[in-house]
């Protein structure tokens, strides 16, 4: 399996992104691929105190991000993880993401996601396993 049909495995992967002070910060998302080297988020529904996330104002400030994919259980020959490197922007629409989206995740197929969208252009893929 590629790194990124590894990744796509998963329901939930982890976004990190560069604050203003220089610091990480890391956050859960659920995500789409497009294609092979884009994944998509949404600022959704699910409650949050404001649509004006940290991870957005992180990404107008500094577009690198890394998303990790992972999977862990008791028996460690099957753990494995997934990464890309890539490059942010925030969107207001994104129809061929919010349509991603709706199709990977049930939840949203009663309420899609209004955005605004998070595209990354993967630049790099990374893997590991013990196989």
């Amino acid at each position: 399996m590629t790194p990124a049909e590894l990744f796509a495995t998963v329901p939930v992967a982890r976004l990190a992104t560069v604050g203003p002070d220089g610091a990480p910060r890391l956050v859960p998302i659920v995500f789409a691929l497009v294609g092979t080297d884009v994944i998509v988020s949404a600022v959704d529904h699910k409650p949050k105190r404001t649509r004006a996330l940290r991870r957005l104002a992180d990404i107008a400030a500094e577009p690198r991000v890394s998303v990790l994919a992972d999977h862990y259980e008791a028996d460690w020959s099957r753990l494995w993880w997934a990464r890309a490197d890539g490059t942010a922007r925030v969107l207001e629409t994104y129809a061929e993401g919010l349509e991603a989206l709706v199709e990977r995740y049930p939840q949203y197929r009663g309420t899609p996601p209004a955005g605004p969208f998070i595209e990354i252009t993967v630049r790099r893929w990374a893997a590991w396993s013990p196989e």
